[in-house]
């Protein structure tokens, strides 16, 4: 077994798909994806199939985190819909057979962007496809979830005091140092909470460009990935997530948009996807857009906390990245406290 499987027990991963996913035909190979540090990610080969493997992680996890269960239900719901995604083919919830639950879907042929910028590609594909991104985002956001069978899928009540209060116990519980910016963040935040308007649709939660795959060759989305922190909430956290990322600096670490001339790239300024996402759902305008931004920001650097905790205890997905990833904590903080004071 090669060792970056990180102990991947393809035996019984083989001996399980021959059991209970029709059609399904070894010998079996797997390849783990690198790069994602929250649910460990494998291509499963066989000479007639490829199909992709997404588990939850071994060892002691932080409680509701990872839930492979629900990133499986929701995709599943969504297969006749117009956010586009895989298709699921079986869940298994029984850990006697590789250690931690995990799901089996299709295995997507098209290609990513990493970051916003696309280097290489033409001023009209990369305005092409952050249209279609913002089309996919109204889309989910459009979506009846009576009608798909997503009703439960998140309590009522106001989401952002829901997710202010999750993340604040994600965060306290993984916390390994004091950071005062962090603190204060969350004293401003649990203090400027906007009152519930009544918008409740099914969100992604960390919807940004590299969880989404487009065709070769062309601009249209072919399927929205990770779906760990989709729950049933408010549209426009989804939303300034998407902004959230293009305040970072370009390249493969920051992923975003701060100080590119995008002009000249063909891509679109914060007030421009904005304003199409408000267009094509039918809504005047967003108020107090900074709340939703820090928001973003604040739930950011909890999750990355998260990560470096799991490096520390020995379960992180890709350890040495996990680590640089914790030491970005403060300043999602700091620039949390910014956006709160637009």
């Amino acid at each position: 077994m090669p060792a970056d499987l990180d102990n991947l027990d393809l035996a019984s991963v083989d001996a399980y798909l021959e059991r209970n996913l029709p059609g399904y035909q070894g010998p079996l190979t797997a390849t783990k994806f690198t790069g994602g540090q929250s649910n460990p990610t494998y291509e499963l080969q066989t000479p007639g199939r490829t199909y992709v493997l997404r588990r939850k992680p071994p060892g002691v996890l932080l409680k509701s985190a990872h839930a492979v269960d629900r990133e499986f239900r929701v995709q599943r719901a969504l297969s006749n819909s117009k956010v586009p995604v895989p298709e699921m083919y079986l869940l298994c919830e029984d850990d006697a057979v590789i250690g931690s639950a995990f799901y089996v879907m299709e295995r997507l042929e098209g290609r990513g962007f990493f970051e916003p910028t696309m280097p290489g590609e033409t001023k009209e594909t990369r305005k092409a496809v952050l249209d279609e991104m913002n089309r996919v985002l109204a889309d989910l956001h459009d979506v009846d979830i009576n009608a798909v069978g997503l009703s439960d899928f998140g309590p009522q009540g106001n989401y952002f005091e829901r997710q202010v209060t999750r993340w604040t116990k994600q965060y306290r519980a993984s916390e390994t140092e004091t950071i005062a910016d962090m603190d204060d963040l969350i004293t401003r935040l649990q203090a400027s909470i906007p009152a519930d308007d009544g918008q409740r649709t099914l969100v992604h939660g960390d919807f940004r460009i590299d969880n989404l795959m487009f065709e070769r060759g062309g601009s249209r989305c072919i399927g929205v990935l990770d779906w760990e922190l989709s729950t049933i909430g408010h549209p426009f956290a989804d939303l300034a997530a998407v902004i959230m990322q293009w305040q970072m600096p370009p390249g493969k670490d920051g992923r975003g948009l701060a100080g590119v001339d995008r002009d000249e790239l063909g891509l679109p300024s914060d007030a421009a996807f904005i304003e199409s996402y408000c267009r094509r759902r039918g809504l005047p305008g967003i108020e107090n857009f900074g709340f939703y931004l820090a928001f973003n920001f604040f739930r950011m650097a909890g999750i990355l906390q998260g990560v470096y905790k799991r490096s520390l205890d020995g379960n992180a997905s890709d350890p040495d990245r996990a680590r640089i990833l914790g030491s970005y904590v403060p300043g999602f903080a700091k620039f949390g406290l910014s956006a709160l004071d637009q």
